[in-house]
């Protein structure tokens, strides 16, 4: 999530400000930024590892998903976890659902800006940032459903699960993956070759 929103800023930085891209996101910069990914990353995983740690367990150990995360693990807890799941939400989903506001706030930004723009450098900055907005809504929208309300079951749960644990990370390399110029020219070298090897068999 903090990765994401700093490839935002990334994208506003180099769609709003070309010509003073490289001397603002100079190297000293993104390595501060990586090093608060890393820090912020780090200080939310901690968090909850506390508030599970202190929790007793005791009876049944099966869970009602595919994976193992923190809503269901605080379902297991011998105890009322009304204040445990307050934490929660406010520790895991408030923290998406800024993160996620941050990054439309920007992409509005960057939209607005685009508007006053020629036409070809409008579209790639617009294919720039549908394949980023892309991953962002691929990766928030089931976090904040997830995360964003007391833990109590809906029969949806596991699907979005599973899409968020195994879809979106499989998308992930697949949209990036698209944009690049090699793959592309090697994608045309191949839908040729294809297309080649088929008017020879038919003739």
């Amino acid at each position: 999530m903090f990765l994401l929103t700093v490839m935002a800023y990334d994208r506003y930085v180099a769609i709003c400000n070309p010509l003073h891209y490289f001397t603002v996101m100079n190297r000293q910069l993104c390595l501060q930024l990586v090093l608060a990914c890393w820090s912020g990353g780090l200080i939310h995983s901690i968090t909850q590892v506390l508030l599970i740690i202190l929790l007793p367990f005791c009876g049944p150990n099966e869970l009602d998903n595919f994976y193992c995360d923190v809503p269901q693990i605080i379902k297991l807890a011998c105890m009322d976890t009304y204040v445990i799941e307050l934490l929660m939400v406010s520790n895991s989903g408030l923290l998406s659902l800024v993160c996620f506001l941050v990054l439309l706030f920007s992409y509005a930004i960057i939209l607005i800006t685009l508007r006053d723009r020629f036409c070809r450098g409008q579209s790639k900055a617009l294919s720039t940032c549908a394949s980023h907005l892309t991953v962002v809504s691929l990766i928030f929208v089931p976090c904040v459903f997830i995360y964003l309300r007391p833990f109590c079951s809906f029969s949806v749960d596991k699907i979005i699960s599973v899409f968020y644990t195994v879809i979106t990370p499989m998308l992930n390399p697949l949209i990036y993956t698209l944009r690049n110029t090699d793959m592309k020219v090697a994608m045309k070298k191949l839908r040729k070759k294809h297309v080649v090897s088929w008017c020879l068999v038919k003739g």
